[in-house]
């Protein structure tokens, strides 16, 4: 299989990089207009797979309502992927002390949790019946089994080991999934360069096992009291709050976009997956994403 995968990878056209003066030669021997010949595959699709993404949507009923369910599902996994690329490297950043870098991926891990949160827009159609139509085709599956999604919630803190165990037969995905249980998150990461910074912070907080959910300290959130209390225009630490905050705000805005989905596609009928279902959602909203970084502003 994996010879069979090479060769086909072999057999792709590959991106051709061009210079700037290429391409402007390009253009002016076509004139102007967009270049219809090609030797082999198409540039676009060598480079975004397009003709391979849409081959991925395989529907099991004939309701066309069902195509919207299935690609709306499969954008947020690439969303989730995206953020989760965009937060490894502001994690890798502030563990190299590198802050100031860490905003850029930061900025864009927001945009896409936007670009998340619109997705839902596409589902807002759907009503109980619409839904009831393909539904039972899906047998057990459902988003809470959303492996990238597990990813993201590691990264932003939020860690639970025992939900890894759906994949345990899935050895590949079992396995990045424990790999990034034994990884600080970028909350950890973000309270061990507050304790390089200068700030008052216990070696048990700064050493704890990385695999269990960070509880809030009350060290950390006088951290941050004082790092908002530095007006100063060179106070980068603050400028990381606000990026943090940001993220967090529009990861919550996310997991309340679903809440308002599931009422309005299923009400409060279990969940596809075993779980109590709307019940399930509204409990695991209580966990709160950075969190000193909230409880902080009561005290400032």
């Amino acid at each position: 299989m994996e010879q069979t995968d090479l060769r086909a990878r072999a057999a792709t056209p590959a991106v051709r990089p061009v210079t700037p003066q290429q391409r402007s030669a390009r253009a002016a021997r076509n004139g102007g207009e967009p270049t219809l010949e090609f030797a082999d595959r198409v540039p676009y699709d060598a480079y975004v797979h397009a003709s391979t993404l849409h081959t991925l949507q395989q529907p099991l009923s004939a309701d066309p309502g069902e195509m919207s369910f299935l690609m709306v599902s499969q954008i947020m996994e690439l969303y989730f992927g995206l953020t989760c690329h965009e937060l490894r490297q502001a994690r890798d950043d502030l563990r190299a002390d590198r802050v100031w870098a860490a905003l850029a991926p930061l900025r864009r891990a927001t945009l896409h949790l936007e670009g998340l949160n619109a997705a839902w827009r596409g589902l807002r159609w759907m009503t109980p019946a619409d839904f009831n139509r393909f539904r039972n085709l899906l047998g057990e599956g459902s988003g809470f089994q959303s492996a990238m999604y597990r990813q993201l919630e590691f990264l932003l803190g939020l860690r639970e080991p025992a939900l890894i165990r759906p994949f345990r037969r899935q050895t590949q995905v079992y396995d990045e999934l424990h790999a990034a249980l034994a990884v600080p998150s970028l909350w950890d990461e973000v309270v061990a360069l507050l304790g390089r910074h200068g700030h008052d912070l216990p070696a048990e907080l700064l050493t704890r096992d990385v695999a269990v959910e960070h509880l809030p300290h009350p060290r950390v959130e006088a951290a941050w009291v004082t790092v908002y209390d530095d007006g100063g225009p060179d106070n980068h630490l603050r400028q990381l709050g606000d990026a943090l905050a940001d993220v967090a705000e529009q990861f919550g805005d996310w997991r309340w976009n679903h809440v308002k989905a599931v009422q309005r596609t299923m009400g409060a009928k279990v969940g596809s997956g075993g779980s109590a279902g709307l019940a399930w959602l509204q409990r695991s909203m209580s966990r709160v994403v950075f969190p000193e970084l909230w409880s902080a502003r009561t005290a400032m």
